[in-house]
């Protein structure tokens, strides 16, 4: 465990940035979330038409002092960490990548500024300040269930197509043209918006035995979308978890951002994780 004296400025930069679990690190990313709001906020704010022309001279500056906060972020998160191609590289790297050239990109580009609600993705980094990644080991297991569930799911989807193909062609040959089921794909189209219950009525039957061909589709339809949940369902629950909690800390040395919270040390690299105060 290093004492706070003896941490190099990189690596103090590295507790600020990167660390949602320290005070300063709670304070950085909610301070940074503010800001994304805010960028948004302009961007969204900016779209509007009739403005006062003072509006969009303040929201054009204040755009521009945004994106060159967000660029002094990014390079200190590049410096900041010992293998930068990690962060760069990574979803969050990206991310923050995207929510940064656009304004640049408008010297070249016209219209580019409309990629500025890319910053809106950055409102990702929450899930860091309110600790969700507590909860990911309950999204491995829905993970494995879903691959678990994917060849009977294929197969019920296959039977869904089958039934739609039989039943459209069906609705075109009782109901015809001047009921709107002008082909046989637009008589599949009806039998998918039926069964999946959307319902958009732009196309109905009028023929007693068209109407009771649709309400035999419309009753599968519950089921249709009960049996999808129940293979779901029951993989998850045979699914195990090793409840360990995780926590937000990430490596200085390796960058690797998984570890338990009673973790003193990366379990990649077996870097120390905890500062003496």
């Amino acid at each position: 465990m290093k004492n706070k004296s003896s941490l190099t400025w990189r690596e103090k930069l590295h507790e600020v940035i990167y660390e949602a679990d320290t005070a300063k690190g709670k304070t950085f990313d909610v301070l940074l979330l503010i800001l994304i709001l805010l960028s948004v906020f302009f961007v969204v704010i900016e779209s509007i038409k009739g403005l006062d022309d003072w509006m969009y001279t303040f929201l054009f500056y204040a755009e521009w002092v945004v994106t060159i906060l967000f660029s002094l972020e990014y390079i200190a998160r590049v410096i900041s960490i010992k293998h930068p191609k990690k962060y760069i590289f990574s979803l969050y790297g990206v991310i923050d990548f995207l929510s940064t050239i656009p304004l640049y990109l408008s010297f070249f580009l016209a219209g580019s500024t409309a990629f500025l609600t890319f910053r809106a993705l950055r409102l990702l980094r929450i899930f860091r300040i309110l600790k969700v990644t507590r909860y990911i080991g309950e999204g491995n297991k829905l993970a494995s269930a879903l691959k678990s569930s994917k060849a009977k799911i294929l197969v019920f989807l296959f039977a869904v197509v089958i039934l739609s193909l039989i039943a459209g062609t069906l609705m075109y040959l009782i109901e015809g043209e001047d009921s709107g089921f002008t082909s046989i794909p637009i008589g599949i189209y009806w039998t998918i918006v039926t069964l999946t219950t959307v319902g958009f009525g732009d196309i109905h039957p009028v023929t007693p035995l068209g109407q009771f061909l649709a309400s035999i589709i419309m009753i599968l339809g519950y089921g249709i979308i009960a049996v999808p949940t129940g293979i779901v369902s029951a993989e998850y629950s045979k699914s195990t978890s090793s409840g360990s909690l995780k926590n937000t800390q990430s490596c200085y040395n390796c960058g690797e951002d998984k570890h338990l919270d009673s973790a003193k040390y990366c379990n990649n690299c077996g870097y120390s994780l905890h500062v003496d105060e």
